[in-house]
């Protein structure tokens, strides 16, 4: 007889934190198209030649217009990633429900920020960013989950089922967003004290960050804390989250970014280059070519979990390093004042194309053939002296999966 698992008493279930670190990556996958369309519309590139000015205008304009509608992405890309078998009408309802949660927030606006302007002299309003759209997007995922097979009497019929989501998807952000609007002053409060203390922490704010970052890869709840620090915290003309911010122009956006780029193009593909060095010589040709590959796609992507997956779960040691050398590269480029950004990750492509949007970027390089030495050195040493079971060093593992 089949027995369904049970959560041991003062265990901590993760599963829903999981499917929301999950759901972020749809909405986060749109930024490279945005990133791209606003960084070759700039002056610097497209817009330096006089003739292209206007076509730099329309590429920039199509990539502002998406970073402009993050939080709109967030909410539709979250509902579809959130809601099991979802479909077309759980995209509707989130779109129903943002909108409806943005014009009472709107409406809201005077009562709560009574005499506030913003720089144009008009009211202040109530603006919760990336963060608006992920409470709307879980809330039309749930609602829809509950009540998509729902059944009204014959004289409703028509408002059943499916249809009957994005109604109450927006009765849900009239409250949501009623609620909300009270607690914003403090919200926002909150969010500058953050913004300031990191601005004057940025060394021990960004090497906490890529500790805590790294750590929480195995679990995947890592999109959640990049999502509240790359999406939301800080402010440029209106601009909120480092990622945007850098993309607007901020010179001081990218601390939690920076630091990235040496661990990703060089560190991580150092580490590849060590594991497929410390595997036994009967399957290092295969391991080699595995190696190879997850650490060209860190270089030139920024894309880790390939190569990380590798070995956080089967050594984690080398997690634990991993995260402590991620920390002091945070921190390093903090403290030299280098900033750097990107749209999707920090590999060679957003370094290339970003490059002159960047302070002191060139100095990304040899720190990051310092990381490479470091992180060959150290996994070798640690893979050999605990004899870590990394790929290629398992019992005739993968002679035996092959078989």
């Amino acid at each position: 007889m089949a027995t369904s698992a049970v959560r041991k008493p003062g265990s901590f279930d993760l599963t829903g934190l999981q499917r929301l670190g999950r759901s972020l990556m749809l909405p986060i996958a749109t930024l490279p198209a945005a990133g791209l369309l606003v960084r070759l519309g700039q002056p610097d590139m497209i817009g330096r030649w006089s003739a292209a000015r206007t076509v730099a205008q329309v590429i920039s304009g199509a990539g502002g217009a998406l970073i402009d509608a993050l939080p709109l992405l967030f909410a539709v890309g979250i509902a579809i990633g959130w809601a099991r078998k979802s479909d077309g009408s759980t995209a509707l309802a989130a779109v129903v429900g943002y909108l409806a949660f943005q014009g009472v927030l709107k409406a809201m606006s005077p009562v709560v920020l009574p005499g506030k302007v913003d720089s144009k002299g008009g009211q202040e309003l109530v603006n919760f960013g990336v963060l608006g759209g992920i409470v709307m997007g879980l809330t039309a995922a749930v609602l829809w989950q509950r009540y998509h097979r729902t059944t009204l009497p014959d004289y409703l019929g028509f408002f059943s089922g499916r249809r009957l989501v994005p109604i109450l998807t927006a009765c849900a952000a009239v409250v949501i967003g009623t609620a909300m609007a009270y607690i914003y002053p403090a919200f926002n409060s909150g969010l500058t004290w953050l913004g300031n203390t990191v601005s004057d922490h940025a060394v021990a704010g960004g090497g906490v960050f890529g500790f805590t970052n790294r750590l929480l890869l195995p679990l995947g709840l890592h999109h959640i804390l990049n999502s509240v620090l790359w999406f939301v915290v800080g402010d440029y003309h209106g601009v909120h989250g480092d990622i945007p911010r850098f993309l607007a122009g901020d010179p001081h956006a990218g601390t939690f970014m920076t630091g990235f780029f040496p661990i990703f193009m060089f560190g991580l593909p150092a580490a590849a280059l060590a594991i497929w060095h410390e595997a036994k010589p009967e399957q290092r040709k295969l391991v080699g070519g595995i190696m190879l590959s997850v650490g060209l796609t860190s270089f030139l992507t920024g894309i880790t979990e390939p190569l990380e997956f590798s070995f956080v779960f089967v050594a984690w040691p080398l997690l634990v390093i991993h995260a402590l050398f991620t920390a002091s590269a945070l921190a390093l480029t903090n403290a030299l004042g280098i900033h750097d950004g990107f749209s999707f990750s920090a590999g060679f492509i957003d370094y290339v194309l970003n490059f002159g949007k960047a302070q002191h970027a060139i100095w990304l390089i040899p720190i990051g053939l310092g990381y490479a030495a470091l992180y060959y050195v150290t996994f070798r040493f640690i893979i050999r002296r605990w004899n870590l079971s990394t790929p290629g060093r398992g019992a005739d593992e993968i002679s035996e999966a092959a078989a």
